[in-house]
Parts: structure tokens; C-alpha cells; sequence
């Protein structure tokens, strides 16, 4: 059955061209990663089929009551909820249905009672089995499992969790609701290792229809049966998971190439001829023929060329040899997250830190940065250290990259900005939108760019490999192994950093143990 259908479907922003005449066709049960660029319009492509967006040509049409499903904005939640209550929210209609049900046995004690309403009371009832009304407590208390939610105790308030908790309540609801359309955007960016493997193996069951935009390949070569492809405006349709798209890109690629080349030599071979005969008489008829199928021609575009950013970080002044000491440091808010901290980072040190979500990771490196006081203990900050922070909040929604990296450096001239955002991977017509126009793979860019211009000799990252495209992340992961400085990076993704670092710290092995010596070395 069909369930959604672009036709001829184009649409920009501002002068930006993203879609040309597109078309999309999504059926029962089919799974789906949609895959491109930072920037391509991934994300758009997800906001025009939910409505959130309008295309400016063509059509969007959908199977009729189609229920889709998107994870919902935080501003939604409500501070009255727990995490069980939240999640128990997915199954709605059922609840209302069981709310009816009493409502209809307490009427039915009256002899008098009308038949209308025994019959919908069988309805309801029969409505509520075929829903499996009474498994929602397992279900509930399955997905909190899987989402690593039970670790943070289900009588847990939303105003209580952190952004990427909330994410992660999000999709628990709703993978409870079963929509028969989900659209899901870079769902694994939250989840530990754990947890997208189950999220993997729940997604490679799912009954329904879904579309995922991640930039974790391993995740979408394991959960997708078709990749749909976003480049040069169009929507490229291929069929098997993500190796098998490389494949089949590549020798697409290949054959395009050809094409446009023989097609380029036709062109000029028809252009020649044209030129050196339309003014002889004997043969301008000839030349006048020649013109005309070089007017038919199609015209076949030339082969995408990726233009990958360049990255590259330099240390100032050399700081002393200790960088950063702690010495029975508590870290937290109102109450500690971990026991009491000994450790040093020294200079030239690549570390990385893991750990699953939540367990302080961010509180870590805030505490080390002195945003946060420390509760208990003391850290120590050496000479000449001069910290470049990459934070997991983004840059002012309103300003442009250009704007913004004027307040940043202002004794720096536009050109230069210009060019260092170019060389970034921001280009031309990213530069002058909003920062909340932009993906979110081009804002990363744009910071990223604005610590390379930071003075600096120690590079703190959290989570810079989220938003990332492949590409990116390979060429920022090669930066930091050129780096001379001292590197602390928190990251879900040991493929970006298992190269270069020298040491990791799991912060998991710290809450098991008392004192911290023991830290893994690579």
C-alpha cells in the first residue's frame, strides 16, 4: 500500500535551490535511510513530508488518517510528568478507551440499561484485547530497558533530566505509538553503544514504514532495505542497505562520468563543425541541421564533486608540562555524580572520554573548565593553559556565521572570515542565514571553524562528531591526530578517535571503584 507520494516536488530557500522536480514514493513497511551531504536537505525533506513545510512546486499526497510519527519538541513535555507517565501517554486512545469502558460498567448495573450501550462496551473491549491494552506495562518497562531510562528511575520529572535524556523519553513514545510512518533524525546521537543496538535490532523488526537520516553508517547499513540519496537536488533511489548503496553509487558515478564525457565530445565535435561551415554556402545547410540536434541535446550534468572542509589546529604558546590536576574532586550540582576524582592530564595527552549518557560526562569537563564550582576538592589549571571548548550548545539561532564570527574576532576583515568559513565547509550561501536555517552539520562546521581561529593550545570537544557527514568527521578526526597540543574528547564513536588518542577514561569504570588510578591506557 502506498503511504506517501512526492510528485514533481521542488522547493528552496531564499536563492537556494534544494529540490528540482523531485519524486518520492514510500510504501507499506518499507525501511529507509535517506543519506547526503551536511546541508543536502535531509532534514527538510523530512519537514515537507510531515507539513511543516510547503513545497514551492509539485505535490505531496498521503494515504488518508496516515499516522505519522516525528519525536516531538521538548518545549511539549510538561513538567508534571515522570518518565513512566510520559511514556504511558503513547497508548492514549487505549487509556480513553479503558476510561469509557468503566465509565459504560457502571451504567450497566442498571437493569434498564440500553443495548446501544452492552454493544459498545463489547466494542471496547474488543478494541482494547486487539491492542494488547494489558501488556503496556511490559512494553513500557521493554523500551525503557532497551533506551537505558530504567537507570535513571521511572518516577523521574522531565524538569529533572538533561537534553539528551529527554531525547531519548522522545523516541521511547514514540516507538511505543507504532506510527505507521516514522521519521526519525539522527536518532542514534544520544544513545550509547548499548543502546543502538537495540534501537538496531527493534528498528530491523518494526512492522511499519520508516525513514532515518543518521550519519552513523554502521547503524544504517544494519536497519535499511532501501537508501534513498540526496545530491545535486535529486532524490536517487537504491535498493539494499548502505555497503551495497556505496557500491552502486560508485559505479553510478563511474557511468555518469562516461556519459558526460562522451556527450561533452559530441557536443564540441557538433560546435566545431557548426562554427566552420554556417557561414560557407555549400555547407550551411548542413551547419543549420547540426545546430538543431545540438538544440535537442539533454544536456547530462557533470559528475558531483565533493569539496571536503579542511580542519587544522595549532597550539599558540606551549602551555607547562601538567595541563589539568584534580585532587579529590567531586563533581555534580546538588548532589555528586561520581566519588572523589584524582587525575592529571599532561601535556600532549589525546583522551577520551566514555560513558554512557547521562552519567556526567559534560558536568566532567565543565567542572575541569571551571564553569561549574566543584562540590568537594580541588582542580588545578596550569600555566600558559589556554582551553578551546567545542560545547554541545549551539551558536545564537539569529545571527548568521558571518555575523557571529565578526563578534567573535572583530580585528578580523570580512574577507578573511569569508574564507576561513569556505575552507570550513560553509559556503557562500550558508554564510549569510540564520544559524537556525542552517543543518545541523553546517553549524558544526561554523564552530569548528571559530576554534580554529580561537588562540589555544588544549582542545576540549563534547559530541562534535553528531551532526558530522562522514567526510567531516574523517577530515576533523585527522586533524586532531595532527594536533600538538593536548585533546580531551567526549564521543560515542570510537572509530572517530581509536587512531589518535592515548589514553581512555571510562567514567562508568570510576563510579565502580573508589580511586581512579587505574585508568585504561591505549
Amino acid at each position: 500500500m502506498l503511504l506517501i507520494e512526492a510528485k514533481n516536488m521542488s522547493f528552496s530557500y531564499g536563492d537556494k535551490l534544494i529540490y528540482k522536480e523531485m519524486n518520492f514514493r514510500l510504501m507499506e513497511g518499507e525501511h529507509i535511510a535517506l543519506v547526503g551531504k551536511n546541508g543536502a536537505g535531509k532534514s527538510t525533506f523530512l519537514k515537507l513530508l510531515t507539513g511543516q513545510l510547503l513545497p514551492d512546486g509539485g505535490s505531496i499526497e498521503k494515504k488518508r488518517n496516515l499516522h505519522v510519527g516525528v519525536i516531538e519538541q521538548h518545549l511539549h513535555f510538561g513538567n508534571e510528568h515522570s518518565i513512566y507517565t510520559f511514556m504511558k501517554s503513547a497508548f492514549q486512545p487505549l487509556l480513553n478507551a479503558e476510561k469509557r469502558m468503566n465509565d459504560l460498567t457502571e451504567k450497566m448495573q442498571d437493569p434498564s440499561v440500553d443495548e446501544a450501550c452492552i454493544e459498545e462496551y463489547g466494542q471496547l473491549q474488543d478494541f482494547l484485547m486487539t491492542n494488547d491494552f494489558y501488556t503496556i506495562d511490559a512494553r513500557i518497562s521493554e523500551m525503557a530497558d532497551g533506551l537505558g531510562l530504567s537507570a535513571i528511575g521511572m518516577e523521574t520529572t522531565v524538569d529533572r533530566m538533561s537534553g539528551g535524556q529527554l531525547t531519548k523519553l522522545c523516541l521511547a513514545k514514540l516507538l511505543l505509538q507504532a506510527p505507521e510512518m516514522l521519521l526519525l533524525d539522527e536518532p542514534t546521537n544520544y544513545l550509547d553503544v548499548a543502546h543502538i543496538e537495540w534501537l538496531t535490532d527493534y528498528l530491523r523488526s518494526y512492522r511499519h514504514a520508516f525513514i532515518v537520516v543518521s550519519h552513523d553508517t554502521a547503524f544504517l547499513n544494519r536497519i535499511s532495505e532501501f537508501v534513498y540519496h540526496l545530491e545535486n537536488h535529486e532524490l536517487v533511489r537504491y535498493v539494499g542497505n548502505y555497503q551495497s548503496f556505496l557500491k552502486q553509487h560508485e559505479a553510478r558515478a563511474e557511468q555518469q562520468e562516461i556519459a558526460f564525457r562522451q556527450q561533452q565530445r559530441e557536443i564540441k565535435k557538433l560546435e566545431t563543425y557548426i562554427q566552420k561551415n554556417k557561414v560557407r554556402t555549400a555547407t550551411a545547410r548542413q551547419a543549420k541541421s547540426r545546430e538543431k540536434t545540438l538544440s535537442k541535446i539533454e544536456r547530462i550534468d557533470p559528475p558531483a564533486t565533493v569539496q571536503k572542509p579542511k580542519f587544522h589546529f595549532k597550539v599558540d604558546k606551549e602551555p607547562v608540562r601538567v595541563i589539568f590536576s584534580a585532587e579529590q574532586v567531586q563533581v555534580g550540582y546538588d548532589q555528586p555524580l561520581l566519588p572523589s576524582i584524582d587525575l592529571r592530564i599532561m601535556r600532549g595527552d589525546k583522551v577520551a572520554l566514555v560513558g554512557h549518557n547521562g552519567i556526567g560526562k559534560t558536568t566532567f569537563l565543565k567542572t575541569l573548565l571551571g564553569l561549574i564550582p566543584v562540590l568537594s576538592g580541588k582542580v588545578m589549571t596550569g600555566d600558559r593553559v589556554m582551553p578551546g571548548y567545542f560545547a554541545q550548545l549551539s551558536a545564537p539561532p539569529e545571527q548568521t556565521p558571518l555575523e557571529w564570527m565578526k563578534d567573535q574576532f572583530p580585528k578580523l576583515e570580512e574577507k578573511v572570515l569569508r574564507q576561513h568559513l569556505a575552507q570550513c565547509g560553509v559556503f557562500a550561501e550558508h554564510m549569510r542565514q540564520p544559524m537556525s536555517t542552517l543543518s545541523g552539520g553546517e553549524e558544526t562546521k561554523v564552530r569548528i571553524g571559530r576554534l580554529m581561529l580561537q588562540k589555544s593550545n588544549v582542545l576540549i570537544f563534547d559530541e562534535p562528531t553528531n551532526h558530522l557527514d562522514v567526510e567531516a568527521k574523517e577530515v576533523l578526526s585527522e586533524a586532531l591526530e595532527k594536533y600538538n597540543g593536548t585533546v580531551l574528547v567526549v564521543s560515542h564513536e570510537s572509530s572517530f578517535y581509536e587512531r589518535w588518542v592515548t589514553k581512555v577514561w571510562d567514567i562508568e569504570d570510576w563510579s565502580r571503584k573508589e580511586q581512579t588510578a587505574g585508568f585504561q591506557n591505549k
